[in-house]
């Protein structure tokens, strides 16, 4: 699957995006900060306003602790 704006995986991953920063604890602000981006950036990213490079994902991956697929994934269990 491709990351797509207004596309179905778009929709997954803003959803997914969220809940893997509230689950590891981190307000936008912090999990900006450790991102290396603004938080407004990282709030367009979680409501669907933007895609996340794949470079900005694998970093998700490690601070949230979580893989990009169960990032995808989550949201369909």
């Amino acid at each position: 699957m491709k990351l797509k704006e207004g596309g179905e995986v778009m929709s997954i991953l803003k959803i997914t995006l969220a809940a893997a920063r509230v689950n590891a604890g981190l307000s936008q602000r912090e999990a900006a900060k450790l991102l290396g981006i603004t938080p407004g950036t990282l709030r367009n990213y979680e409501h669907g306003k933007q895609v996340p490079s794949w470079t900005t994902v694998k970093e998700m991956e490690r601070i949230y602790g979580i893989s990009a697929d169960n990032m995808i994934i989550e949201k369909h269990a």
